[in-house]
């Protein structure tokens, strides 16, 4: 019998398939937007990171530092753009045989270098770093491979043109472009500028194709500094031969101009080279003259001499008793050096013959309490330059620990620690007719068109002029007749202080390590020069005391200077000029024009000077009258000088410029009787 069929028996079945169907699409349709809301929403910020990157890259352009000069306007450092290579990773393949074609071009590329490229681009990053401020020739050879993927952009490269010189000062810069010691770390906010941002563009398949400076770096600013670079010169070279004369650990020389606290000048040896200051370690950038404290010895008699001194405690013809030369304390013995007997010796002849009996007998009159407070006063146990942070303050007591063996030591210069900074700016402080002024390395900053001058500090005043004035004449005793004969300079008077310490060895006074200095300024009636020298630990066979081994040093270096600067001499020095020249127009083709003068009516305002006449002198005799005011001087061409701008007469303050132009043309002139 034949089964009956239903008919619409297949509505059934397409409804079943339907549904299914129907399932399926909503399914495939929740799953759809499940992603997008996924990829929208929750992973949304990833995905457009990820895409910007596909898209373009921020590179950092680092901003070129200010330059930094010295007094004259001398370059001492300065940035100069170098190209960096880059690349985009996901763009090379193959990240060995990548870097294999970059370092076959390259040249140089160590073991370790090849091992950190292939670990950078297998990173995954859109940007890596191949070699950053590469050489001309070197950016050359990776450009002549035409590699798509490899970006080139410019950096700037930290440039210190003397090399070593002044390198301590100066300090050094890290690859990021940041000042890591010395100035360029302590102006690294002001020096370093603003960096800049460029955006380099791919197209759809990764191919960078543009590149836009998007924010342009800006310069920092620039530093004019307190550094005569050839007094620098002078100080390193001189330090250099005296280290290696006495087979010298190292030493320090500090140049002061010591009424105004600035710095001329600071070396240190060991010393090393800025540019590539990587090879060396530690004990080569150490700034010693700010760093390194030390006990400074007979030196710091003159310290004790102020306190007594300005106390009226003692006058310079008391006398008093070394006996025999020795002073017993207890079970402490000291004796003077060499085994010295001097017997009775006024106060002044305590520091010509720098006697150590001589000079606790004054701290004993003196007392603990009335000591310490010139101790103090001085600028011991304070960090007195601001240029420096990393400056050590040194080491001092307070006066009510000491007790009376502590009193005998820091009297003649033990139990204290200083630097050889705080020595040269107590000699500078007798110098100058006793005010401390606080140490400066930085002159000016130059931000733009700008210039900021620091001014000098009078940080106390700290002894009386008559004190003062009585100690200058000591020191020069010191120097003639004493034991700093060395010193010497002829035609000029130099007013000094010799010491010679034992160096503290595994808690003992060493019999051989010591540190041997000399501190004076010159001339010692108007002083324009205060130096410090310190040798760290002498070998040399011709003796350890600072009157052979740190005097002929400070001698050199006085010498020198002073033939630099031009200073006259004050010793039978030769008879004034009486007549004068008044320049007369130039001889020169074209017509002449006569002479300006700025007028010279009207006050001057705090701290300016009157420019002088310059016109008819030579440039160097030019150049020596602008240094005696404060003045730089720009110099065009040689001979005399034909033009000057500013014109003379017009008020200036210290520390601005200058401008000379000089030919060897005849200058007409007539003489004028200066009354």
């Amino acid at each position: 019998m034949a089964q009956r069929v239903e008919p619409n028996h297949w509505r059934g079945t397409i409804g079943r398939r339907t549904a299914v169907v129907i399932g399926a699409f909503l399914l495939w349709a929740v799953a759809i937007e499940g992603r997008l809301v996924h990829l929208q929403v929750i992973d949304h910020e990833r995905m457009a990171a990820e895409a910007e990157e596909q898209q373009s890259r921020n590179v950092p352009l680092l901003a070129p530092r200010g330059d930094i000069l010295d007094r004259h306007g001398d370059l001492l450092a300065y940035s100069v753009d170098l190209d960096t290579i880059g690349a985009a990773p996901r763009e090379a393949g193959d990240p060995r045989k990548a870097v294999a074609k970059l370092c076959a071009a390259l040249g140089d590329c160590t073991p370790d270098e090849v091992r950190t490229l292939v670990k950078r681009f297998n990173s995954g990053r859109g940007y890596v770093y191949v070699r950053r401020k590469v050489t001309p020739e070197e950016a050359r050879r990776v450009r002549d491979l035409n590699l798509p993927w490899v970006v080139f952009h410019k950096e700037p490269r930290r440039f210190y043109p003397n090399l070593s010189l002044a390198a301590h000062v100066l300090g050094y810069v890290g690859l990021e472009n940041n000042g890591l010691a010395g100035l360029e770390s302590t102006y690294d906010q002001r020096v370093r500028g603003r960096d800049g941002l460029l955006v380099v563009m791919n197209d759809g398949q990764r191919r960078t194709f543009s590149s836009t400076v998007v924010r342009p770096p800006v310069p920092g600013a620039s530093l004019e500094l307190t550094i005569d670079r050839y007094l620098q010169y002078i100080a390193e070279r001189e330090l250099r031969a005296g280290v290696a004369e006495h087979r010298a650990r190292g030493g320090a020389v500090v140049i002061m101009a010591p009424h105004t606290g600035e710095i001329l000048a600071i070396a240190n040896s060991p010393s090393f080279n800025p540019n590539v200051f990587t090879k060396a370690g530690p004990d080569q950038w150490r700034n010693r003259a700010v760093q390194d404290i030390y006990e400074p010895g007979s030196t710091f008699k003159m310290v004790t001499a102020s306190a007594a001194l300005e106390t009226g405690a003692f006058s310079p013809n008391d006398v008093i008793d070394t006996g025999n030369g020795v002073i017993t304390l207890g079970s402490r013995r000291v004796t003077e050096y060499e085994g010295h007997r001097y017997g009775a010796l006024s106060l002044t002849d305590v520091m010509v013959k720098s006697s150590n009996v001589g000079a606790i007998k004054i701290g004993f009159g003196l007392g603990a309490e009335r000591l310490g407070a010139f101790v103090k006063a001085f600028g011991f146990g304070t960090r007195l330059c601001p240029d420096f942070p990393g400056e050590n303050a040194g080491m001092v007591w307070a006066p009510e620990r000491w007790s009376q063996s502590s009193l005998m030591s820091v009297s003649m210069g033990y139990e204290i620690g200083v630097t050889p900074l705080q020595m040269a700016v107590a000699a500078s402080t007798i110098a100058n007719g006793g005010e401390l002024i606080q140490p400066r390395v930085v002159r000016a900053v130059i931000e733009g068109n700008r210039r900021i001058p620091v001014r000098p500090k009078v940080v106390r005043r700290v002894i009386s002029p008559r004190t003062a004035a009585t100690l200058v004449e000591i020191m020069e005793a010191v120097v003639e007749r004493g034991t700093a004969k060395a010193a010497r300079i002829e035609g000029y008077t130099v007013a000094g202080k010799t010491g010679t310490a034992a160096k503290l060895v595994n808690r003992y006074y060493s019999r051989s390590d010591y540190n041997a200095s000399f501190v004076g300024f010159l001339p010692s009636r108007q002083p324009a020069l205060t130096i410090l020298v310190v040798i760290d630990t002498p070998r040399g066979g011709k003796g350890y005391a600072g009157g052979v081994v740190a005097a002929p040093i400070f001698q050199r270096i006085a010498e020198a200077a002073v033939r630099y600067l031009g200073l006259p001499p004050n010793v039978n020095p030769l008879p004034p000029l009486i007549v004068g020249v008044r320049p007369r127009p130039v001889d020169v083709a074209g017509p002449a024009t006569p002479l300006l003068i700025a007028p010279v009516a009207g006050p001057l305002a705090e701290g300016q000077v009157r420019l002088p006449e310059l016109r008819g002198l030579s440039g160097r005799e030019a150049m020596q009258v602008l240094a005696r005011l404060g003045i730089g001087a720009r110099v065009n061409g040689d001979g005399v000088v034909v033009e000057q701008t500013p014109l003379p007469g017009t008020p200036v303050e210290p520390g601005t410029w200058c401008r000379l132009s000089l030919s060897r043309a005849t200058v007409h002139s007539h003489p004028v009787v200066t009354p």
